[in-house]
């Protein structure tokens, strides 16, 4: 005990204090300090991870010298594994994957293993299950490839005597939280456990080119376990968006230094495993309801990738004094913004009105190209007039109720056509320099008004 002295680590970015601080001074989080107990041998060895990064060096030399062979992606045979990072598996690499429990990553990183041991041997570390569990999905799985080889560790020692023995091409480690570093006294999961952990390997991943998945954990509040500093050592991070309740799974790119970034993979959950979804847009909108109010089918980029989404909307009289604005899969403060201009520039009575919008499917759409369509819905659905199941509308809305220009608009309006879609309501900024040649018909609008208009003519 006397050895032993106590530090303060921010659980977002790893600041270290002596005492406990209410208040992160580095990435200014409230409540982020846990107390973690180091020994006098430890805390020497602090930089462990400094000395041992000192293995993966090169030499300097100009850059019209260095070779790209190396530079060739492992093809997973997954294809929306791979076009989420960017055509393939980057030798090399450190790739993150989060997500909540019995969501599935134990479950795609099986898929992955058994799709991309054609390259090379896969060491698959479980620190969570036995061999004989996973062993026992893997069979469910029907994965029965001879050069994929199970080790159920902790100890990061003992994970490079078997990553130099093996020398495999592929590395998954199942989960970061309960690998531990021998030279440090603290918990597995801690703080400076995973920091130093995700540090020395991504040495082992530079040094030796070899693909280090790592799979993670998440917070109470939906966010990866760990310091923030963990997502800034890796090289790209996967993360599963929606519950383990939904049969689709929609994994999304958040960083990735080797391809697009917010990409999205959908999969579905089914007896044999994950099974991806050729087109989403066709399944998003399956369960569509013709007859109802408030309904009506936007197109969102994710990515390169267009999807079709319907957004729903319900309006409903409320007698207390403050109305409920709840929103499921857009921004919330999106959605207020879009009610106070239907209030003061269309007159459209919604202050003694509970709005409801969803987007259907479970997906969250990040860009603000869906706001003529929510603004569209949420009118049908207070006047009670119905959308016509073959438009489509997409587009921003300004504080003067105006529609302002999005991204990718052909695009867009391709995908709408493949699904049998007649007619889409657009931005007129849009009609500029559309290079859109295609039979749907176009109606370019100014406002949020003429789109109303046009739908109920």
């Amino acid at each position: 005990m006397k050895n032993q002295k106590t530090k303060f680590l921010c659980g977002q970015c790893g600041y270290e204090s002596a005492k406990w601080l209410g208040k992160c001074p580095a990435c200014l989080s409230w409540n982020s300090f846990v107390e973690e107990r180091f020994s006098s041998s430890s805390s020497k060895s602090s930089g462990v991870s400094a000395r041992r990064l000192t293995d993966f060096s090169s030499k300097v030399l100009p850059l019209k010298d260095i070779s790209v062979e190396n530079f060739k992606r492992y093809d997973t045979g997954i294809k929306e594994f791979d076009n989420m990072l960017g055509g393939g598996v980057v030798p090399g690499s450190l790739i993150l994957l989060g997500g909540a429990p019995g969501i599935g990553k134990s479950t795609l990183m099986l898929h992955v293993s058994d799709a991309i041991s054609k390259h090379g041997t896969v060491l698959y570390i479980s620190g969570e299950e036995s061999l004989s569990q996973v062993k026992s999905r893997a069979d469910r799985l029907k994965i029965k490839k001879n050069n994929i080889f199970l080790a159920s560790e902790t100890n990061l020692e003992n994970i490079s005597n078997a990553v130099n023995t093996i020398e495999p091409k592929i590395l998954i480690i199942d989960s970061i939280q309960t690998t531990y570093h021998p030279e440090l006294s603290s918990a597995p999961g801690s703080v400076g456990q995973i920091r130093e952990t995700a540090a020395e390997l991504l040495r082992m991943a530079k040094s030796k080119n070899i693909t280090v998945f790592l799979l993670g954990h998440i917070t109470k509040e939906g966010d990866l376990a760990g310091p923030r500093v963990l997502e800034h050592i890796v090289d790209t991070v996967l993360y599963f968006e929606n519950e383990r309740q939904q049969i689709y799974r929609i994994l999304r790119a958040y960083k990735n230094r080797f391809g697009p970034t917010n990409e999205i993979g959908i999969f579905e959950m089914s007896a044999s495993g994950l099974v991806e979804v050729s087109n989403p847009s066709l399944i998003f909108l399956g369960e569509r309801t013709a007859n109802a109010a408030g309904n009506i089918v936007t197109v969102s980029m994710e990515g390169v990738r267009p999807l079709l989404l319907e957004v729903q909307a319900l309006a409903a009289r409320t007698n207390f004094p403050a109305p409920r604005r709840m929103v499921s899969g857009y921004d919330a403060n999106r959605i207020t913004i879009l009610i106070a201009v239907l209030e003061k520039r269309l007159d459209i009575p919604l202050e003694m009105q509970d709005v409801f919008v969803n987007i259907a499917g479970g997906v969250r759409i990040k860009e603000t190209a869906a706001d003529l369509a929510a603004a569209c819905a949420i009118v049908s659905a207070n006047s009670g007039f119905i959308c016509p199941k073959d438009i489509a509308a997409f587009g921003e809305v300004g504080l003067a109720g105006e529609t302002r220009s999005v991204s990718l608009p052909s695009e867009r309006l391709s995908e709408a056509e493949k699904l049998g879609f007649k007619k889409a309501i657009i931005p007129k900024g849009n009609l500029k320099k559309l290079l859109y040649k295609g039979k749907i018909e176009i109606a370019g609008v100014e406002s949020v008004e003429d789109a109303i208009k046009t739908i109920r003519a």
